[in-house]
């Protein structure tokens, strides 16, 4: 029987080690000046100081009004984050949203969060 800890689903959980948490751990990310730039989000990023990638989402009232949306976008950005985090080079990213979505369907959502994971410089 194979120990919890090789299942897919504990290997592929969002877990606190894999968030950004901290004020000063966002504004890091922020200063450091560096971007993937998509339709509807923002990937920035630099070097983490661990092995594995972790994130932070931003999603701003401006953008999206209704807390309910804002919520919505952030689970889709872990979730493509959790999907891909082991193929990820060792980042520390902040995903912030930076158009508004109203016309975007959940799978272009997807679509554009995967192919900027994908984008980044390895």
């Amino acid at each position: 029987m194979p120990d919890k800890m090789e299942s897919p689903e504990i290997t592929r959980s969002f877990r606190p080690v894999y968030r950004l948490r901290k004020t000063d751990e966002y504004s890091s990310v922020f200063a450091f000046r560096k971007a993937v730039r998509g339709r509807f989000f923002v990937l920035h990023y630099r070097p983490a100081g661990i092995a594995t990638a972790r994130l932070g989402v931003v999603v701003a009232k401006k953008l999206v009004r209704r807390a309910v949306q804002r919520n919505f976008i952030k689970r889709i950005a872990r979730e493509a984050f959790r999907h891909l985090r082991e193929k990820l080079p060792p980042y520390d990213m902040v995903l912030r949203l930076n158009a508004k979505i109203e016309t975007a369907s959940r799978a272009e959502l997807r679509a554009e969060l995967q192919q900027l994971f994908q984008r980044l410089p390895r």
